[in-house]
């Protein structure tokens, strides 16, 4: 799943490359792009934005949001979800995936291609923000919100600690994996309950996200490039990592695969914490 430091990058390259432009056709796959692309003015996907400019490309939490003109309330939101990833490319260039939304450009050519090989996210197309669905129900971007509310939300939610940091309803734009590299950060067990955390804990998570986060755009940035499509992740501390060492302490990296999700943490830097299965 794309999560903000890469979107935070797919969105710095594609204003720079596609702000201003027109859109001059659009292609919908036969397959997947009435599953996909969701028109939500009744005017008709395609139609509507061929024509349209692109303005401002804006990223809250794990959705992008591109601001068409000269329309003052159209917008193409883009919620990838888990498989879903974007692919800047000429025409007839290698296709990253599934393509199942193509916007064509002109001068140069060029295409933006939306690829998911499961068919999971969707492109809403839409003049009300809140008729896209969760995107009303998102708390704060990781990144905007301060340490006061950060610790004031963190109340409001149950539970073990990494589900509640990758919960949009708490804060927008972390996943399943910088959870993992938060909590390694903040050397807190993926495990332990919100309500076992002290107040210098909490105020350690917060420090943690925002260190995390910020580094791993840095990263991204230099790994990335302009190629949208790529996911680089090689630089993480514990996420995929599972029997590696600890690059802190040297100790061997936990793996836990539970509901789906792989967690990987560190016995010895994150102590505590009810270990599911074991």
């Amino acid at each position: 799943m794309p999560e903000l430091p890469e979107l935070e990058i797919v969105r710095d390259v594609l204003q720079a490359r596609l702000g201003g432009r027109i859109v001059e056709r659009v292609t919908l796959s036969g397959r997947g792009g009435p599953i996909v692309a969701r028109d939500l003015t009744g005017r008709g996907f395609a139609q509507t934005l061929t024509g349209a400019r692109i303005g401002k490309i804006r990223r809250r939490g794990k959705f992008m949001v591109f601001d068409l003109l000269p329309s003052a309330d159209l917008h193409l939101v883009v919620n990838p979800k888990l498989t879903g990833q974007f692919q800047l490319a000429v025409p007839g260039a290698k296709k990253a995936g599934p393509v199942h939304v193509t916007l064509h450009f002109a001068d140069p050519e060029e295409e933006l291609r939306y690829v998911d090989r499961k068919r999971m996210g969707q492109l809403y197309l839409t003049t009300d923000m809140a008729k896209v669905p969760t995107y009303s129900d998102m708390g704060p971007d990781a990144l905007a919100i301060s340490q006061a509310e950060f610790v004031a939300r963190l109340r409001r939610f149950r539970g073990e600690i990494k589900g509640v940091l990758a919960r949009e309803q708490f804060v927008a734009g972390i996943g399943n994996a910088y959870a993992d590299e938060i909590l390694w950060k903040a050397k807190l067990h993926p495990y332990r309950k919100q309500t076992e955390l002290n107040v210098l804990e909490v105020e350690n998570l917060y420090v943690a996200m925002r260190e995390t986060l910020l580094e791993s755009i840095d990263k991204v940035r230099v790994a990335l490039g302009e190629d949208v499509h790529l996911k680089p992740r090689d630089f993480f501390s514990v996420h995929m990592r599972g029997g590696k060492k600890c690059p802190r302490c040297g100790g061997k990296v936990s793996e836990i695969s539970a509901g789906g999700k792989i967690t990987n943490f560190c016995r010895t830097c994150q102590p505590g914490g009810l270990i599911r299965g074991m």
